[in-house]
C-alpha cells in the first residue's frame, strides 16, 4: 500500500502537527499509569487472584489486537485523522468503565473497560505512528523517539499522581474519572492540527497496485526481523505496565505506595531513555542502539526475577526502563525505513509487536500463579535476549534501483 503524502502548508503548521502528536501520545500515557499505579487496589475490589487478574488483563490484550488488526484498513479507507480521534476516544471512554467496574467488583466489566482501552490504545497508536513518521519524513530528523517519549512522560506524571492518590487512599473511581476529563481535554485541542488524508489509499491507487503487484512486505524477511524486536520491546515495557507494581508488592515486598513509586521511576527512565536516544541514535546508529537497549532490559529483568533484593530491585528498574524506552519506536523507524509501502510496513511491524500484548498479560498471569510473578520474567528476559540477536536487521537500509529512479524522477 502506498501513503498519499501530506504536504504541510507551512514549518509552522507542521510544527503544531508535532505538538499534536505530543499531546496525544501524552494521553495514553497518563491513562496508562493511573490504571497501573492502581492495579493493587483493583486487585483488592475485585478480590482476584493472580490468575484471575492476568485474565481480568486479557481483556486489553483482545481489544489491542481488534484496535492494531483494525486500524491498518480504516487508515487505507478514511486517512489517519479519524482513527486517531476514534482510538483517543475509547481510552478516555475505557478509564470510567474500569473505575465503575472495579467499585461494583465486576471483572466481566473491568475487563471490558480494558479492552475498550486496548482497542483505543492498538488502534489510535498505529495511527498516530503513521502520522509520525509521516511527520519524521517531512522534517527530515528524528521524531519518533521524543514521540514516543511523551507517552512516557505520560506515565511519569500519571504514576505520581498514582502515588499521591494510593498514598492518601484516595477512591479509585474519582481518579479515573478525573484523569479521563483530562484526556477528553487534550484530544479536543489536539485534533484540530491533524491533517486529513495521510496514509489513505484512494481507489485508483489501488487499482495501480492491483495492475503491478509487488511481492507481499510479509514475505520480506528483514521486515519480519524487524517486527520479531518490536515483539520483544513491546513485551519488555509492556510487562511492566501490566504487571511492575504487583511485582514489587508480591515479589520484592514492597507496599502498594512504593510499588506505585517503582513503577514511576520506570517510567522516568523510559522518559529519559526517550528524550536522549534521538542524538544517540544519530550519532551511533539505529542497530546498535537497538542492541544496546535490549542487553539493558534484559540485565534489569534478569536482576529483578533472580535477586531477593530490594535495593537491587530499584536499580535493575532504572536498566529496564532505559532498555525498553528505544526498543519500540526506533523499531517501528526502522520497519517503516525497510523499503516501500511504509505505512504498511509499519503497520504490520506494529501488529507482530502487538502479540505481546495478547499472550502477554495472560501468560505471565498463569505462570505467575505457578511459580511467582518474578519466576515469570524469564518469559520477556529470553525474549528480549532474542531481539539482542535480530538488532542487525534494523540498520539503514540503502535504497533499491527502483525507487533511486523513482527518486529521481520526483525530483
Amino acid at each position: 500500500m502506498t501513503s498519499s503524502p501530506a504536504v504541510p502548508a507551512s514549518p509552522i503548521s507542521l510544527r503544531r502537527r508535532r505538538f499534536a502528536l505530543y499531546a496525544l501520545f501524552l494521553l495514553p500515557g497518563l491513562s496508562m499509569s493511573a490504571w497501573v499505579t492502581r492495579t493493587p487496589a483493583v486487585r483488592d475490589l475485585l478480590e482476584a487472584s493472580t490468575a484471575q487478574m492476568g485474565l481480568v488483563l486479557f481483556g486489553l490484550s483482545i481489544g489491542s489486537m481488534l484496535g492494531i488488526l483494525s486500524s491498518g484498513p480504516l487508515v487505507m479507507r478514511l486517512g489517519t485523522r479519524p482513527v486517531v480521534l476514534l482510538g483517543s476516544a475509547l481510552v478516555v471512554v475505557a478509564l470510567p468503565t474500569i473505575a465503575i467496574g472495579a467499585a461494583s467488583g465486576q471483572p466481566l466489566l473491568t475487563a471490558f473497560g480494558l479492552a475498550l482501552f486496548g482497542g483505543g490504545m492498538g488502534g489510535g497508536e498505529v495511527a498516530m505512528n503513521v502520522e509520525g513518521a509521516d511527520v519524521e519524513k517531512l522534517s527530515r530528523r528524528s521524531f519518533l523517539p521524543s514521540l514516543h517519549g511523551c507517552f512516557s512522560l505520560g506515565t511519569v506524571i500519571g504514576a505520581v499522581l498514582g502515588i499521591l492518590a494510593n498514598g492518601a487512599s484516595f477512591p479509585v473511581v474519582p481518579h479515573l474519572v478525573a484523569t479521563a476529563a483530562v484526556g477528553a481535554g487534550l484530544l479536543v485541542w489536539a485534533m484540530r492540527a491533524i491533517p486529513a488524508g495521510t496514509g489513505k489509499v484512494t481507489a485508483d491507487e489501488r487499482a495501480a497496485q492491483a495492475a503491478t503487484p509487488r511481492l507481499a512486505i510479509w514475505k520480506d524477511t528483514r521486515l519480519v526481523m524487524i517486527g520479531g524486536v518490536v515483539l520483544a520491546m513491546a513485551l519488555a515495557e509492556g510487562t511492566a505496565n501490566d504487571w511492575l507494581p504487583l511485582i514489587m508488592v508480591d515479589g520484592h515486598g514492597f507496599g502498594a505506595t512504593m510499588g506505585s513509586l517503582v513503577f514511576a521511576l520506570f517510567a522516568a527512565s523510559m522518559t529519559i531513555g526517550r528524550f536522549a536516544g534521538g542524538p544517540i541514535v544519530e550519532r551511533v546508529g539505529r542497530s546498535r542502539v537497538l542492541l544496546v537497549s535490549a542487553l539493558f532490559a534484559a540485565t534489569g529483568l534478569a536482576l529483578i526475577a533472580f535477586v531477593d533484593s530490594q535495593v537491587v530491585a530499584v536499580a535493575a528498574v532504572v536498566l529496564w526502563g532505559l532498555g525498553a524506552s528505544l526498543g519500540f519506536p526506533l523499531a517501528l523507524s526502522a520497519a517503516g525505513d525497510s523499503g516501500q509501502d511504509s505505512a504498511a510496513r509499519v503497520a504490520l511491524a506494529s501488529v507482530i509487536g502487538y502479540l505481546a500484548f495478547l499472550v502477554g498479560p495472560p501468560t505471565l498471569g498463569f505462570l505467575g500463579e505457578e511459580i511467582g510473578l518474578r519466576g515469570a520474567l524469564v518469559v520477556p528476559l529470553a525474549v528480549a535476549l532474542v531481539a539482542v540477536l535480530l538488532s542487525p536487521a534494523t540498520g539503514t537500509r540503502r535504497p533499491s534501483t527502483e525507487e533511486q529512479r523513482e527518486a529521481a524522477a520526483a525530483r
